[in-house]
């Protein structure tokens, strides 16, 4: 793929390439520096205006259950009652409500995350890194991005001291055109 030379040619409704995209975060841990981990499953799509950045929109849906940190009992932990609380709230979610243009390929994403059934506004900074035709002949867009939330704000407060309050959402997507 070569990257776009015009936002315009964006333009369309996508669909997440689950096997190209990462959705990770990393949080401090008391002694031991920081802990990284990523969900296995998730959805979304997205709809681009190239020619009018604003009118975009991204809607995502993340399994609770699928959390994984490469520690399977920090991981039963994370979906425990105590973190993500997985039982009683299966998904995690992230609906746009605005979507503005801060630079050349840089945008800010404004919208509703909802974690354990509660819903808070949170930006996340996104820059588009790539976007062409892939040798099938589909079109792929690909951004990165990242945001710092406060697990306390949706009600995550398990291992007080053990685990720091504040947490980095990290996304690597890469979508495909659909129409």
């Amino acid at each position: 793929m070569t990257t776009a030379t015009a936002l315009g040619e964006l333009t369309g409704d996508y669909v997440l390439d689950t096997a190209r995209t990462r959705i990770g975060f990393t949080a401090r841990a008391a002694l031991v520096g920081k802990v990284r981990g990523r969900f296995e499953a998730f959805e979304g799509s997205a709809r681009l205006d190239g020619g009018s950045p604003s009118e975009s929109a991204v809607r995502l849906t993340i399994r609770a259950a699928s959390v994984q940190t490469r520690n399977r009992r920090r991981d039963e932990h994370l979906r425990s009652g105590d973190f993500l609380d997985a039982d009683t709230h299966p998904a995690l979610g992230f609906v746009s409500t605005r979507v503005e243009q801060t630079g050349g390929t840089r945008f800010q994403v404004t919208g509703d995350l909802t974690v354990r059934g509660v819903t808070r506004r949170v930006t996340v900074d996104v820059e588009l890194t790539d976007a062409g035709r892939d040798p099938q002949g589909a079109f792929r867009v690909a951004f990165t991005g990242r945001t710092v939330i406060d697990r306390g704000a949706w009600g995550v407060s398990g291992a007080r001291g053990m685990v720091g309050r504040k947490v980095t959402l990290e996304f690597d997507v890469t979508a495909i055109r659909r129409s």
